[in-house]
């Protein structure tokens, strides 16, 4: 994999306000909280109003030779820009600076390379990584380079651009197949689920949100807690049981983040899909959080995206033990608001409750006598229901239970 090399960076971020100079500080901070995960060093910022990017260097001339003194000054490794660089801006800031430069994909990327721990996770940041730099090949291809010697090879040969560019489709096409294997035994998974009648609770929220740490309190999953962007890249199922006998599975997803990469939306398809597949959506927010309205913008809008915008939500406001305000925050797109604290278990039992709710909706109870030659149907009732009580009597076996519509009318 494509990595940036692992060293102490001493970095100066740089972005454009296009109107919104509140916006545009928040994005800035953002980005330095995701340098700090990278383990880069943030040493001076610089914000440029300006219309638009400048479409050759991202910045204008004068805010350019400004840079150019702040890097001297700070005695910095290299920029970070706030949002993905051209190839060309890329290459003219490389030249104009004599520096490294980085912006926010590559550096989304280099975190999910670093947090990358399942094998289906290390091939989705590999692919992602691939097509970032394949699509930034244009204009480095100006040197030749000989195959090697001997008869046959004498001439220019291949240019360098366009073996990186052969090499690079190969390594995506045979990631493309691995990756499709790595999906045809999720979707076996969801398979095997959907038959088991188990209702699939999916955990989203913006990254950072506290999604693990609620995944850790609802079913001691033991997932890495960390205060960085990005803690955990792979999505872990757990089950949880709602009230002694009704169980659901909770499964976790990649955190949401604002200009999320497109490279990695694609390669993170079949992970991001799990909400998308699931039956309810819980979403986590950060209650302590002064952007928290904006990020949940983020998280719906890339529901939306995924097509995961049809399901019942229950909004988790977290980190309440971190909230000096009293008053209760709803969410108006979601069915319930709890606030919560993966801390301190504050709201886990009511979103217990708000998840029996909705699966409810699509169970029926049952109460009657069957023969006992109809024990297979009790049995169907524990494969794909909730059993309450079974109680033998001379007459037969009297049940009561929860079972799904579509298993009612073969009872």
């Amino acid at each position: 994999m494509y990595e940036m090399e692992q060293i102490d960076e001493r970095v100066v971020l740089v972005g454009v306000d296009t109107g919104d100079e509140e916006a545009a500080n928040r994005s800035l901070d953002e980005l330095a909280e995701l340098a700090k995960t990278a383990k880069a060093v943030v040493v001076g910022r610089l914000i440029q109003p300006r219309e638009s990017a400048h479409p050759g260097t991202y910045i204008g001339k004068g805010k350019l030779m400004e840079l150019k003194d702040l890097i001297w000054e700070t005695d910095a490794t290299g920029i970070i820009c706030d949002d993905e660089l051209t190839s060309a801006q890329l290459g003219n800031l490389e030249e104009e600076l004599s520096c490294k430069i980085i912006d926010r994909t590559l550096l989304i990327l280099d975190i999910f390379a670093a947090r990358a721990v399942s094998g289906e996770g290390k091939i989705q940041v590999e692919l992602a990584q691939l097509r970032y730099r394949a699509s930034r090949l244009s204009g480095l291809g100006r040197s030749l380079s000989r195959l090697g010697g001997g008869i046959g090879t004498r001439g220019p040969g291949e240019k360098k651009l366009e073996m990186d560019r052969r090499l690079i489709r190969e390594r995506i096409s045979r990631l493309k197949k691995e990756l499709k294997e790595v999906e045809k035994h999720r979707e076996l998974i969801r398979t095997q689920r959907k038959q088991s009648g188990l209702k699939v609770a999916a955990l989203v929220g913006y990254t950072s949100a506290g999604k693990s740490s609620i995944e850790n309190a609802l079913t001691n999953a033991g997932i890495m807690e960390d205060a960085m962007l990005f803690s955990t890249l792979d999505t872990t199922t757990r089950s949880l049981v709602l009230d002694n006998t009704q169980e659901i599975l909770v499964t976790d997803t990649v955190g949401f983040i604002k200009k999320l990469p497109h490279h990695l939306v694609e390669a993170f398809k079949s992970t991001l899909e799990e909400a998308k597949y699931a039956d309810i959506i819980i979403h986590v927010v950060d209650a302590s959080n002064p952007q928290m309205d904006e990020q949940m913008h983020v998280v719906y809008e890339t529901l939306r995206q995924l097509g995961a915008s049809d399901h019942p939500v229950i909004t988790l406001f977290n980190k309440q033990d971190l909230v000096e305000t009293t008053e209760r925050q709803r969410d108006f797109q979601a069915e319930y608001s709890i606030p919560t604290s993966a801390k301190t278990g504050e709201g886990l039992e009511e979103l217990k409750k708000a998840l029996l709710e909705i699966v409810r909706r699509d169970q029926i109870y049952v109460e009657r006598l069957y023969d006992f030659s109809e024990a297979s149907k009790i049995q169907l009732i524990r494969s794909r229901g909730q059993l309450l009580s079974e109680n033998y009597v001379p007459e037969g076996i009297e049940v009561k239970a929860y079972v799904p519509k579509d298993v009612y009318g073969k009872l």
